[in-house]
């Protein structure tokens, strides 16, 4: 009974009205945590071929450090529109039509012969992604506001269960020799048929119209400035690990070619645990203090791939890496959704604004510090984004 009179309260905001006694919210949750998994396993695909691609096109490190400034550079000139769009055609809509797009735009990369090439489809998979992305944590956020508990983290934990898996499939598809085209269509048929069976069930409704005339773009300023700030080094860190983990365990860790995958593989499956279990340590540590243990650990994680870059102990580092910024981007999303000053796409568009900045320059800087020292080296200096954390979360009062 609690679940249809929670229901019909979210139908009546959101000025929609379909069949209420038709509506579960455990299937909205399942729906809305199988698109976070659609998108994470799309782009954990990309991640796990990676170093094929980089050898197939012959690029240096600096070479694929900029080039790979193309998918967070797609996504950041989304920003100031993906909010506004959600807002004005909600947030169901707007993920329907981009999940499948971003997962047609995964399979270009897989037709890239050339550099240019490459940093062309990244864009186009930024663009894409960026849309889907506000979309579906906007989605997260309309569904935790339902149950009237924190549940963020397990759909940012579905996104990470994403990201193991996507790597599982990478190693089986480098194993077997199949191409990152081919691998990357395996991909194309799983996530449209995600979407088919679950996008009725998604969170219903969209914006008022008062929010519709609202401007598409709006600076972050205060709290949400902050928050973005916090998730700014965040997603510096977790960049850095989605773009170069492989090639960090290939040429600084030595690791046999069946084991290059080992150091993504670790990370994701340990960022997936942290944010399963990650709602539970928030309600009895308080998401400040997590937060600045989290960058504790994310400092000692990456410092310990480096001083001791060997198979096993690298593993670890990039476990302990993992853990530290599961609860971070979800706790900051989660805070940032329920503001209550504007809408929740608009928020988390302006939050993402700053953060994605942290996406855009982790890879290319790990890229020019390798080109101009070591690979090794990169690795350390993004190791302080943690330490930034912990100290940046210290100062704020909006979150308890």
């Amino acid at each position: 009974m609690e679940e249809v009179n929670a229901s019909q309260e979210v139908l009546k905001q959101t000025e929609v009205k379909p069949p209420i006694a038709t509506i579960s919210l455990n299937r909205i949750r399942l729906a809305v945590s199988l698109f976070y998994f659609g998108q994470g396993i799309a782009f954990a695909s990309w991640a796990s071929r990676i170093p094929d691609i980089k050898h197939t096109l012959s690029l240096s490190d600096g070479e694929l450090g900029s080039i790979l400034l193309a998918l967070p550079l797609g996504q950041l000139v989304t920003m100031p529109i993906s909010g506004g769009l959600v807002t004005k055609y909600g947030s169901k809509a707007i993920l329907t039509i981009t999940a499948p797009l971003y997962v047609l735009a995964l399979s270009n990369l897989g037709l890239a012969s050339a550099p240019w090439h490459l940093a062309a489809f990244l864009f186009l998979f930024g663009v894409i992604g960026n849309m889907c992305n506000i979309a579906v944590n906007t989605q997260g956020s309309e569904a935790e506001k339902l149950f009237g508990m924190p549940i963020m983290t397990s759909f940012h934990g579905a996104w990470s269960i994403a990201g193991f898996t996507g790597a599982l499939i990478g190693l089986l598809m480098v194993n077997l020799h199949i191409a990152p085209y081919h691998h990357f269509w395996i991909i194309v048929a799983l996530i449209f048929i995600n979407v088919f069976f679950n996008y009725k069930h998604l969170v219903p409704g969209k914006g008022t119209k008062t929010e519709g005339k609202r401007k598409l773009f709006v600076k972050p300023e205060g709290v949400l400035l902050q928050l973005g700030i916090i998730g700014f080094c965040s997603m510096a860190t977790e960049g850095a690990m989605f773009d170069w983990s492989g090639v960090y365990f290939k040429e600084i860790v030595k690791a046999p070619s069946s084991l290059v995958i080992l150091g993504y593989a670790s990370f994701m499956v340990m960022m997936a645990t942290g944010r399963f279990v990650g709602d539970r340590i928030i309600a009895r540590l308080g998401r400040k203090r997590t937060i600045q243990i989290s960058g504790l650990i994310i400092s000692a994680g990456m410092f310990t791939s480096v001083v001791l870059p060997y198979v096993v102990t690298a593993t670890i580092g990039f476990m302990l890496v993992g853990i530290g910024v599961s609860s971070i981007v979800p706790t900051v999303y989660s805070v940032a959704g329920k503001n209550g000053k504007i809408s929740p796409g608009m928020a988390i568009a302006m939050v993402s604004s700053v953060s994605y900045l942290g996406f855009l320059m982790g890879p290319p800087l790990i890229g020019y510090i390798s080109a101009l020292s070591s690979l090794q080296y990169s690795y350390g200096v993004i190791g302080v984004f943690g330490l930034l954390v912990s100290f940046l979360v210290t100062k704020m009062r909006a979150i308890d």
